[in-house]
């Protein structure tokens, strides 16, 4: 393993019956950075995430956090890391504080040290006029802070966070992100999934694109965003019963670029927008009239319906549906 990378994995595989959950998968997160793991429901992500935190253990492969191997060096991945679940996992009746104090005792602190940095803790993410206020009052952006400084009790140098802004409002979303920043700024490394492309575009310094456990893709946002070219273009004629002559003259035009026909329209990746003139001559040419026709900058959404086919909500959620079947 890499000194520069904190987590590794070669060949990472989980099966439940004749079920793939996870399929090959080789990842690197280099140190003080965030790897984002980016992928719709279902695609294998929150079960990659509990074989590196060693809730589970893998089929095939290998997987090493902190230099440690997480089958055979279990406790002392354990000692370097944080979770942050889909799911708040905090007591509703306990209090902020006791929450805190709570698993700082847990984690063999004495009673004192466990205090005080429950309250370092509190106040770090904005919670300290709310320590003593039972956790069931709390609001679903503070519950969710709240999970994330209880992962943080015992200052791991890993931090994998899994979907940590599901069900948030934007505001609330912005927050959590900023702590995030200010985390890794002091050195923490974080793996982060998410089915955001926002959140994955704003975070993570390098992603890895997964769908149905397998990786389809990696590189920075920037790279990324590339593989399909610098800008997209959308078009979308009036008639949808002229959709097939539209896609005949796109793959004319374009003989090497895949579209992607979604909703009516077709979307291009392009490097040239020198292009357009000629195509729109084309298109009047041929009587197809349009209520779409422009070009914008690529997305990670663009790249990720390229890459796949579908956006990343189009799976349904059967992320759960083999870990609950392993209990």
């Amino acid at each position: 393993m890499s000194p520069d990378n904190a987590i590794e994995t070669e060949g990472l595989t989980k099966r439940f019956g004749d079920l793939v959950a996870v399929d090959q998968v080789d990842l690197t997160a280099r140190t003080g950075t965030v790897l984002g793991v980016l992928g719709p429901n279902g695609a294998g992500k929150t079960t990659m995430v509990r074989m590196l935190a060693t809730l589970s253990q893998p089929t095939a492969g290998t997987g090493r956090v902190g230099g440690y191997d997480i089958v055979r060096n279990a406790p002392e991945v354990r000692s370097l890391i944080g979770l942050t679940g889909q799911f708040a996992g905090i007591d509703e009746l306990l209090t902020g504080e006791e929450n805190l104090r709570f698993i700082g005792r847990l984690l063999g602190m004495p009673t004192k040290d466990a205090k005080a940095r429950a309250r370092e803790l509190l106040g770090q993410f904005d919670l300290s006029d709310a320590a003593d206020k039972a956790a069931k009052a709390y609001s679903g952006g503070m519950r969710r802070r709240l999970d994330l400084a209880a992962s943080l009790v015992g200052r791991p140098q890993i931090l994998f966070l899994d979907e940590p802004t599901t069900g948030l409002d934007p505001r609330a979303r912005g927050e959590l992100w900023e702590l995030v920043r200010g985390l890794v700024a002091d050195g923490t490394t974080v793996l982060l999934t998410t089915q955001y492309l926002e959140e994955a575009d704003q975070l993570a310094h390098e992603i890895v694109v997964i769908d149905h456990g397998k990786v389809i893709a990696t590189g920075t946002p920037t790279q990324l965003k590339s593989k399909i070219g610098g800008q997209t273009l959308r078009i979308q004629p009036e008639d949808h019963g002229q959709l097939d002559s539209l896609r005949a003259l796109v793959a004319e035009r374009f003989p090497d670029i895949e579209p992607i026909v979604e909703a009516g329209a077709i979307t291009i990746g392009v490097n040239d927008d020198g292009v357009m003139p000629a195509l729109a001559a084309d298109l009047r040419d041929r009587g197809i009239t349009l209520t779409d026709f422009h070009l914008g900058l690529s997305s990670l959404d663009e790249v990720f319906l390229t890459l796949t086919g579908h956006r990343t909500e189009a799976d349904a959620d059967d992320e759960t549906q083999p870990e609950e079947a392993a209990k």
